[in-house]
């Protein structure tokens, strides 16, 4: 865990030290935990695992009929 103060100090130095050994970093601030910093490589992986799990879960609502088909406007209504 990185504490808010050392990324004060170090700066990017200590995000970089953390990220070689472990895919997130960690910062807290006044001891509770608050932020997540990832490599971008990392972070696009995650959205396109949580892309492919949305779509799999409407192929899932198809299947089972759960959808309705109609306009915008009477979805909205």
């Amino acid at each position: 865990m990185i504490t808010a103060n050392d990324l004060k100090t170090k700066g990017i130095a200590c995000l970089e030290e953390s990220l070689a050994i472990q895919p997130e970093a960690v910062i807290s601030v006044n001891g509770k935990e608050s932020f997540v910093v990832m490599k971008i490589d990392h972070y696009h992986y995650l959205r396109e695992m949580e892309l492919e799990a949305a779509f799999y879960e409407v192929q899932q609502d198809v299947a089972a009929g759960r959808f309705t088909k109609g306009s915008i406007d009477q979805h909205v209504d």
